[in-house]
């Protein structure tokens, strides 16, 4: 309690006004003193005489000594109640510091009570200071804001895990059902295993993919960038080197730099690739195209695929979403890919844009903020290889 700062205050506003308080009744006292020239009464004897002979001694004052002296007497009586009111007023501004501090400090009160209320498992409480906005409210208002990016944070983590859980326990049990119906049952026939065998086979590729892009996915939110000046039109190309033997038609740009993590932004145009590769029909094009528009560089992958339904499309960057069952494209992939994707360019300052026509193809583009951006504009909303522009 001694070293709070409610004490602290007080002993600072009681300091304040005792001080104040002293230098006026100083000044008052020594102005007083200085106006009237108090003296004491210095006292004279005179002799009363009768017919010339002496009858008493009398004692006497000058009428200048006399009005010197009540001066002098009333500054004695001013000095006594300085003091007095000093006193007083010493113990009223302990009270009054008091009093200041604690309502200067009742929303520090309010802050430290919900703040204290909150739990790591429940983040929905909010301070929600009222009052004017001062520096306390401005201190609420940035812990509210902090606790709604910290709730939006553990809800990701538990939909991720929770997500994640479910992903796993399909092949887990896929693997489990094989290995008890099949693999180890004496009776199956060398067919069956070999069937069997390439299930498991399907379900260990599938749980690897699923771990590797959670691996991802945590990589990135735990913020390890490594930033460089990135070629987009380089590392576009790598990328699709990567993707090969599938034959990429290439339409790229010159002097398109960027600040970023150049292996991040390679498997982010590697995810965008995977899936066209996967959804193009035999003999079909699939485009990798770079380019500048204003402050912003973008990088786009189109395919000749079956297209997005409109309601599917704001939901293809999203965790796990994998569109309609009937598309094309082998195996069941995690839905894990273009949410990185997503992930990746956001953590770089961009943004992500998806353009599709169902039966005539999709065109994913990765808007990315270039080196030399000197405005908060945002990318344009239009696909940059549609025809029209």
């Amino acid at each position: 309690m001694k070293n709070s700062i409610r004490v602290r205050l007080t002993v600072l506003y009681s300091t304040l006004l005792f001080a104040l308080a002293t230098a006026a009744l100083a000044i008052t006292y020594f102005s007083v003193a200085a106006a009237t020239d108090p003296q004491p009464v210095t006292e004279l004897q005179a002799t009363v005489k009768k017919y010339g002979v002496k009858v008493d001694t009398i004692t006497v004052a000058d009428v200048n000594q006399i009005e010197a002296a009540v001066n002098y007497q009333a500054l004695q009586t001013l000095r006594t109640y300085s003091l007095l009111a000093l006193g007083g007023l010493f113990v009223a501004s302990l009270g009054i510091g008091w009093v200041l501090s604690g309502r200067a400090l009742r929303p520090v009160g309010a802050i430290t009570r919900t703040t204290r209320e909150i739990q790591a498992t429940d983040l929905s409480r909010r301070i929600h200071l009222q009052g004017p906005r001062d520096e306390l409210r401005d201190l609420a208002d940035t812990i509210d804001s902090m606790l709604d990016r910290l709730d939006r944070a553990f809800q990701g983590q538990r939909q991720l895990i929770d997500d994640a859980s479910h992903e796993l326990r399909s092949p887990l049990a896929i693997i489990r059902t094989h290995l008890d119906a099949t693999l180890t049952a004496p009776e199956a026939t060398d067919e069956e295993r070999a069937r069997a065998v390439a299930v498991v086979d399907r379900a260990t590729t599938r749980m690897s993919r699923l771990v590797e892009d959670l691996l991802a996915t945590a990589r990135r939110d735990a913020g390890a960038l490594t930033d460089t000046d990135v070629d987009l039109s380089v590392l576009a190309a790598e990328a699709g080197e990567d993707a090969a033997p599938f034959r990429f038609t290439y339409a790229l740009g010159a002097g398109l730099h960027l600040i970023g993590d150049a292996d991040a932004l390679r498997r982010a145009v590697g995810n965008l690739l995977s899936n066209a590769v996967r959804l193009a029909p035999p003999a079909s094009t699939v485009t990798i195209a770079t380019g500048r528009t204003a402050a912003w560089l973008w990088v786009a992958v189109a395919d000749e695929g079956p297209g997005i339904a409109p309601a599917d499309l704001p939901h293809v960057f999203d965790r796990f979403w994998r569109g309609s069952p009937t598309l094309p494209g082998g195996e069941r992939r995690t839905g894990l890919g273009l949410a990185i994707v997503r992930q990746i360019v956001e953590s770089h300052g961009g943004q992500v844009a998806a353009f599709s026509t169902e039966g005539e193809g999709s065109t994913f583009v990765l808007w990315l903020p270039a080196a030399d951006r000197a405005d908060d504009t945002p990318p344009p909303a239009t696909n940059p290889l549609s025809p029209d522009l």
